[in-house]
């Protein structure tokens, strides 16, 4: 019995050394990462801004302190999510509207006392962008705000409910191999182009310095979201696009800030 149990303590002893092994040469290899792109001269795009995704922060989801605390985070540019309740009219909700949201006029006013400040209004369902405009207009707020969101199928609404708000193209997932060919870039520039957008938008993931290069020699913007380790952040910093999205907007103005 005796050695029976210290054959088990044995097991859990190795076994515990071996994970912290595993885990102490993982964090070795993240460090490593890290300094490196650390290390990169920082060349970023003349009007780069960086977006505070709604609920950054710590904040609630589509709320008013929200896009207060991401400009207070130093972002030029706030998200929230646009829906529609079952009125038509535009509300802030990722999913379906419940009928206790924040409504698009709150947050316009808002915005409006931050005459410097940009909107990212990323477009969940096109029922109504005619009524998005109207208020757009109404608040003095037009030239402050764009679409994200915005996928083929969404693309014939937003030039056609309302003209005078540019958009980015969203996009699926860029798989690793595809980011790094430029023929397959090339194929997205087209795209982008055929829509009307004035760039892409899409996951992280799938971001490449060779990406961003095409992108801006074909005269595009790239937005990335959600950028939130420091990691990262340093990463597709690196890669010098136009728009990085984050829920952690106070990281990042730390990192521009050294």
């Amino acid at each position: 019995m005796k050695n029976k149990k210290k054959a088990i303590i044995a097991v859990v002893v190795c076994t515990v050394v071996l994970a912290s092994a595993v885990t102490g040469g993982y964090f070795m290899m993240e460090n490593k990462e890290l300094q490196k792109y650390k290390s990169i001269p920082l060349s970023l795009p003349e009007g780069f801004r960086y977006t505070a995704h709604t609920g950054c922060s710590g904040t609630e989801d589509n709320s008013l302190e929200s896009i207060e605390i991401g400009i207070k985070n130093g972002a030029g540019i706030v998200e929230f999510d646009l829906n529609f309740d079952k009125d038509g009219n535009p509300v802030l909700a990722h999913d379906e509207p419940k009928g206790n949201e924040i409504t698009l006029e709150e947050a316009f006013k808002k915005l409006s006392e931050y005459p410097e400040i940009k909107a990212n209004v990323d477009v969940k369902t096109t029922t109504n962008l005619k009524a998005v405009q109207e208020l757009a207009e109404k608040h003095g707020v037009l030239d402050q705000i764009f679409y994200t969101g915005i996928k083929e199928e969404f693309v014939e609404a937003a030039k056609t409910q309302s003209p005078k708000i540019s958009y980015y193209l969203n996009t699926g997932d860029i798989l690793s191999p595809k980011k790094h060919t430029r023929e397959y870039i090339l194929t997205l520039t087209e795209k982008v182009k055929a829509s009307g957008a004035v760039g892409i938008n899409f996951k992280y993931t799938g971001a490449s310095e060779m990406l961003v290069d095409i992108f801006h020699e074909e005269g595009l913007l790239v937005s990335i979201w959600t950028v939130n380790s420091e990691k990262d952040l340093y990463r597709i910093l690196s890669y010098a696009p136009d728009n990085i999205t984050t829920k952690k907007p106070e990281v990042l103005q730390k990192i521009l800030a050294e």
